[in-house]
């Protein structure tokens, strides 16, 4: 201890790092007992001095900055999936714990912080994304446990799976049909059926829209004696690449040929003979000749189905319809197979109506009936 300037006090001692480099720390304060508590703190909050790494007294915005950095790149997260991380990150997280210490974001605040949340789907994203954060901090020695994985479980609400009925198909087809007529009616150029021919391979198929959409003919194989097609793409639109086709779906599991039925070899010869050739070997081309966008197809979909009364049936609801009828004539694991599922249990769970109705079992509960009363001659005659 000694006095640094008059009325200014230094503490200073040598402190081994975790590198097992030896380093002088110093800390100054007005007297000797304050001089010699913030050393003990410094010295308590000390790693390696590196660029790379946090350190208990950053700052949870500076800290984010530095995860978001080093993700940025990774080969296991798709850009646009980052790009949702800095989202959450810029707009809900920062916000409310940014000029907090690492140290300071103890299991308490992030509980309030995660269960504060408007929606189930932004607690999760939310406690999933501070997770990860943390568990980062964790590595490089800036906090000794990860706070969010002491916050209680989110609990979801449970929503019934629900299947298109045929009269809904119907009614989807109709739609799509006096959308298209009404289009006619209108300026311009007539419109194409590339809306009505994606719900149709969905059906078909059970793939996702952007798998569907990310089909080439060379994925088509319309002269084998079962007509197959192999879903081994989808479609990404991130900002400064464009929209683009991904060589490889949304998982491994999602790399798979499914068989086509009729109906659907009858929509890929129509479209063959009557799509113009666009230079990506397309089925499902724009006017231009590119891919089609995921978001402007939903959003195709969305004006349709407002002007028909059936906002509730969404893109997705077409794979959950051929999961749900592959599992009443099949089973659950054909199920997971055809829609490119690693597990039938997810299938199982959030994919297929389930089916409400009791086994026919009346037979067999007859054994409970009682002795037969023979009617009198009263009750016959009446």
């Amino acid at each position: 201890m000694s006095e640094a300037r008059p009325g200014v006090y230094r503490a200073l001692t040598r402190f081994r790092d975790v590198d097992g480099v030896t380093r002088r720390v110093t800390a100054t304060a007005r007297t000797e007992a304050a001089a010699e508590r913030e050393l003990k703190r410094l010295c308590a909050e000390r790693v390696a001095p590196s660029e790379h790494l946090m350190t208990g007294s950053m700052k949870v915005r500076d800290a984010a900055a530095a995860w978001l950095a080093s993700i940025e790149n990774s080969t296991y997260r798709e850009a646009s999936t980052h790009a949702e991380y800095k989202r959450l990150v810029d707009k809900v997280i920062n916000p409310a714990l940014g000029s907090l210490r690492l140290s300071e974001l103890n299991a308490g605040r992030c509980e309030r912080f995660i269960h504060g949340q408007p929606t189930e789907s932004r607690r999760k994203k939310v406690k999933t994304v501070l997770g990860m954060l943390m568990a980062s901090a964790v590595l490089d020695g800036a906090i000794p446990s990860n706070p969010v994985r002491e916050t209680s479980r989110l609990r979801r609400d449970v929503k019934q799976v629900r299947a298109l009925s045929v009269e809904d198909l119907n009614a989807v087809r109709s739609a799509v049909a006096a959308h298209m007529e009404g289009q006619r009616a209108k300026p311009g150029p007539n419109p194409r059926p590339d809306l009505r021919d994606v719900i149709d391979l969905m059906l078909a198929t059970g793939a996702r829209i952007g798998e569907v959409l990310a089909l080439r003919w060379v994925d088509v194989d319309l002269a084998a004696a079962q007509p197959v097609a192999y879903i081994n793409g989808t479609i990404k639109t991130e900002t400064g690449r464009g929209t683009y086709r991904k060589a490889k779906p949304k998982t491994d599991a999602s790399i798979r040929s499914v068989e086509l039925p009729p109906f659907a070899v009858e929509v890929l010869l129509r479209r063959r003979v009557e799509q113009p050739p666009n230079h990506f070997n397309a089925v499902f081309a724009t006017r231009n000749g590119t891919w089609h966008q995921v978001g402007n197809m939903e959003r195709r979909w969305r004006a349709v189905r407002k002007d028909a009364g059936l906002d509730w049936v969404k893109p997705h609801l077409f794979r959950k319809t051929v999961a749900t009828l592959i599992d009443r004539l099949a089973d659950k694991e054909t199920a997971a197979r055809q829609l490119g599922h690693s597990s039938s249990a997810i299938t199982a769970e959030f994919y297929i109506e389930k089916d409400r109705s009791a086994p026919s079992v009346s037979h067999i509960l007859e054994a409970f009936a009682g002795p037969r009363r023979t009617p009198t001659a009263d009750e016959n005659d009446q």
